[in-house]
């Protein structure tokens, strides 16, 4: 999956850019408090997307 999309994924949920770190962004759910870093790679597998998915408790 492209990483812009995923990322209008997140914020279309609900989600938020909390910062920026050296590798990845970290994005954090404000309804549930939950975290997840987000790499900085044109292509995300989709094993990592639904990973992500499931820290940030959106699944």
């Amino acid at each position: 999956m492209k990483r812009k999309e995923f990322i209008k994924e997140l914020v279309k949920a609900g989600c938020y850019l909390k910062r920026h770190g050296s590798k990845h962004d970290i994005y954090i759910n404000p309804k549930n408090g939950r975290k997840a870093p987000v790499p900085r790679h044109a292509e995300i597998k989709n094993t990592l997307v639904e990973l992500i998915k499931k820290q940030l408790g959106l699944k």
